[in-house]
């Protein structure tokens, strides 16, 4: 990735979650504030990147969200986070994080078709939501799309080649999921469709872990900006070195690869010291799970408070961005 004037861009940046979940559990539409000294708490990490996680049903305002914290007032709240984001130089990356369709297959998040939970793949609202954030934000070439969160459709197909077909297709070709999937080559469609130009990101299967066919099956993008999302932590099956060099080093090779999700479940930094060393080396980017005020186990957090007080698992991952200079 490069900016405006052709430079390299590497990105090491924090998740800020709340605005998949809040708005369509009535709540409100952010956890935590969203403020300038909260935006300067997130830069004094030496942050230069925010994935912003959307919610389907809170930005297309469908009836089963308060009206409230959905539609027009869901939109221009996240237009408003990611403009103030974007003005304080950091760089936004918006993506689909929970989404609409009913699937009680293997590992299902919940029994509801709304989107209240993780879902296998996008479903055919996808295709009206990213139409409508891409013509949101395109023009502004800062804001980073990653179309899916955790795509994972080897646990609701009968193989693991038949959940790379239904990433990269959609419909026919994901039988395991009772609803109408939207592929990859879909999204990426209707995203460029608007014009919009921004670079695209989008995550593998195993819940963005495995990369291991994401060249064999990457859609076709006409700007070419396009690159791969991958999450890794210590429960990750892909979490060793080994299979960082197997499968995502040619994945790196040929087009940007951005760790959107990095973290572990130890209340360390152990296992993500390694992460961060290995794609240092390769000068790769990566955000660290969660800029939020949970408990660093089951989150896991950076955070104890917004402004900016790690917890031991966050001081490994600020003081790391902080070495690098």
């Amino acid at each position: 990735m490069v900016n405006a004037a052709g430079s390299p861009v590497v990105l090491h940046g924090v998740n800020r979650s709340g605005t998949e979940y809040m708005c369509v559990q009535g709540y409100g539409i952010f956890d935590g504030p969203v403020d300038a000294a909260a935006i300067a708490a997130i830069k004094s990490w030496k942050v230069n990147a925010v994935r912003v996680p959307l919610n389907e049903d809170c930005w297309l305002g469908q009836p089963n969200v308060d009206p409230a914290y959905g539609g027009a007032n869901y939109r221009a709240a996240i237009k408003g986070w990611v403009d103030s984001l974007r003005t304080a130089g950091l760089t936004p990356i918006v993506e689909l994080h929970w989404s609409r369709g009913l699937y009680t297959g293997n590992s299902s998040g919940c029994s509801d078709a709304n989107a209240t939970c993780q879902k296998p793949m996008p479903g055919a609202n996808a295709v009206p939501f990213w139409s409508s954030v891409a013509e949101t934000f395109k023009g502004t070439g800062s804001v980073v799309f990653d179309l899916f969160n955790e795509p994972y459709a080897d646990r609701s197909e009968s193989s693991p080649a038949q959940g790379w077909l239904c990433w990269r297709d959609g419909g026919s070709a994901c039988p395991g999921i009772g609803y109408q999937v939207s592929g990859m080559q879909t999204l990426v469609n209707a995203v460029r469709a608007t014009g919009a130009g921004n670079v695209i990101l989008l995550g593998g299967l195993a819940y963005s872990n495995d990369l291991g066919q994401w060249l064999a099956h990457k859609p076709t993008d006409p700007t070419g900006n396009l690159g791969a999302a991958w999450h890794v932590y210590n429960f990750n099956t892909c979490s060793t070195a080994a299979c960082w060099n197997s499968t995502l080093a040619p994945v790196a090779a040929q087009v940007p690869l951005v760790a959107g999700e990095i973290g572990e479940n130890t209340c360390g930094h152990a296992f993500i010291d390694q992460v961060m060393s290995w794609l240092d080396g390769r000068k790769l980017s990566y955000l660290g799970w969660t800029w939020n005020t949970w408990n660093c186990n089951s989150g896991p957090a950076l955070i104890t408070g917004y402004d900016g007080t790690p917890t031991a698992f966050g001081a490994g991952f600020r003081d790391h961005l902080l070495g690098l200079g």
